[in-house]
């Protein structure tokens, strides 16, 4: 789909696998971080049980699942809203303390224009920095919030009509701002402007500059993919590797998908060179 991260994949009818397909399907999973599935015709039972042959799917913190299918979240926007769901540059839930491998997201109604979500690889963000600024971030990690005011604004009508519980809760968690895929063992760029609050052991003055700065570097043009959608469309993201942002271009339209996200594992720091 681009240099950089991307691929669609045709001739596949994901209700009907074998392994040999899941691992080809893995394999390019590592490679691309991004793959498309066009025209697939799954319900929810058949979405659930595809995800599960990649990893465990998990429950978001926040928002209810379905009521059958409580791993399975709505991502969408109504005609009267104006605000969409996670419409903020981000990683799943990196504060977290074990962040979701994947995501997959199934498109059941879209808008008849708009609504198309964009990555970026942060392998390549990365690489694109200069040696001196690697070796700083390389000694360092970075505290994600949940609670951040912009993302937290991209929750509220779903939580209105579908929050759990534990809705007000506040999560935090610290990763290596460098972090070490733990498939491809490649550096992986591990901020994100939604959830990343500050560097640990420093103030959030101190920190604001460096993370603007990266916050602007890591979607460059180049290091971008981006996702058309139609309906029976499912996508699914290495969460390891890859930020995502979904464009709010479509008000007055709805949008609905549905979500699963894949257990994950702590980040570890980059120990390569």
């Amino acid at each position: 789909m681009s240099p950089a991260l991307g691929a669609e994949v045709h001739g596949v009818d994901l209700s009907s696998i074998t392994d040999a397909l899941v691992a080809s399907i893995h394999e390019a999973f590592l490679r691309y971080g991004v793959l498309v599935f066009r025209k697939q015709s799954l319900d929810s039972q058949a979405f659930l049980s595809f995800a599960r042959c990649l990893g465990d799917p998990i429950e978001y913190p926040f928002v209810k699942g379905l009521e059958a299918f409580p791993e399975i979240i709505e991502v969408k926007k109504l005609p009267h809203e104006h605000v969409n769901f996670g419409g903020i540059w981000h990683s799943d839930t990196t504060y977290l303390p074990q962040p979701p491998k994947a995501t997959l997201l199934l498109a059941r109604e879209i808008p008849a224009l708009g609504g198309d979500t964009e990555f970026a690889c942060q392998h390549q963000a990365y690489l694109g920095l200069s040696e001196g600024l690697r070796n700083v971030l390389l000694g360092l990690r970075a505290v994600s919030s949940s609670a951040k005011a912009d993302v937290s604004k991209t929750r509220e009508d779903r939580l209105r009509d579908a929050a759990k519980d534990q809705a007000k809760q506040v999560f935090e968690s610290s990763h290596p701002v460098v972090r070490q895929h733990p498939e491809t063992g490649k550096p992986v760029l591990y901020v994100n402007i939604a959830h990343t609050a500050r560097f640990e052991g420093w103030s959030d003055e101190e920190s604001a500059g460096l993370l603007q700065y990266l916050h602007h570097h890591q979607v460059r043009s180049e290091q971008r993919c981006r996702v058309r959608w139609e309906a029976g469309s499912l996508t699914v993201w290495d969460n390891r590797r890859v930020l995502h942002y979904p464009v709010n271009d479509y008000h007055g339209h709805k949008r609905l998908m549905h979500r699963i996200t894949l257990a994950g594992d702590r980040p570890l720091p980059f120990v390569g060179h």
